[in-house]
């Protein structure tokens, strides 16, 4: 994924894929997603992006899965 930010125009397109874009649908007077033939997000562009997305404060963070945790087996439990 790459976020774009053009300061000129004060618009931000953020990339999810490198697929070509063979729609592009309007959220709103301010967001527009791309599509490709398979219907899936290729990317969002949001104009006023400091306005509509705060950009200034942007952040990411990956969860991740947490796996439970298996008893601890000592070497008196395996006797």
């Amino acid at each position: 994924m790459k976020i774009k930010y053009f300061s000129d125009t004060d618009t931000a397109l953020v990339e999810f894929s490198d697929r070509k874009v063979a729609e592009t649908k309007e959220i709103n007077e301010n967001i527009y997603i791309d599509l490709d033939t398979a219907g899936n997000l290729v990317a969002m562009t949001i104009e006023h992006a400091r306005k509509q997305a705060s950009l200034p404060h942007l952040s990411y963070e990956q969860i991740e899965k947490k796996l439970p945790k298996s008893p601890q087996r000592t070497a008196k439990s395996r006797r």
